[in-house]
């Protein structure tokens, strides 16, 4: 079957699920999309930072992880909580074929069900592609830390996005 015709479930993580994780973001965050690689010391490091249940997964009918779109509160305050803080990833080889916009989708769903009413990321200002699709997905700008990162000699912007949930 094509990819791009393949069924697609969205799903919370689950502790079976890490070892694949971790390898999205060793695929996913390098010098391009992230001030430096990500690279876990561990499961158990792994786990402790992204513990079962804080990641949509998309899982294709083959049960491949295809991407998934971390999330968790901005600070521990009762008056941040209707935040969530985001990021997400897509397997190089599953990417433009509208995975991203299914985990967000449903990802906003969930957020709007849980009653939080703003969603936030950051993303480098040298990562259009990234940029382009959180604005497809109803982010906007909403403030740029400039020369924030210098990543092989180039300074990057690190561009603070949102997006406000309407019920």
């Amino acid at each position: 079957m094509d990819t791009c015709q393949r069924l697609i479930t969205i799903r919370f993580s689950e502790l079976k699920d890490a070892a694949r994780l971790m390898e999205l973001d060793h695929l996913v965050w390098d010098r391009n999309t992230a001030p430096e690689p990500l690279n876990w010391e561990s499961r158990e490091h792994y786990l402790l930072h992204c513990p079962p249940g804080s990641q949509l997964v998309a899982v294709t009918d083959s049960e491949e992880i295809a991407g998934y779109l971390g999330f968790r509160p901005p600070t521990g305050l009762d008056s941040s909580a209707h935040v969530y803080e985001l990021w997400i990833a897509v397997d190089p080889a599953f990417q433009r074929q509208g995975i991203g916009s299914r985990l967000m989708h449903a990802f906003q769903k969930a957020a709007r069900q849980e009653g939080k009413s703003k969603l936030r990321l950051r993303v480098l200002s040298s990562n259009p592609r990234a940029i382009a699709f959180y604005r497809s997905c109803g982010f906007k700008e909403e403030g740029r830390l400039v020369r924030e990162y210098c990543v092989q000699g180039r300074y990057l912007d690190d561009i603070l996005m949102s997006c406000f949930l309407s019920d």
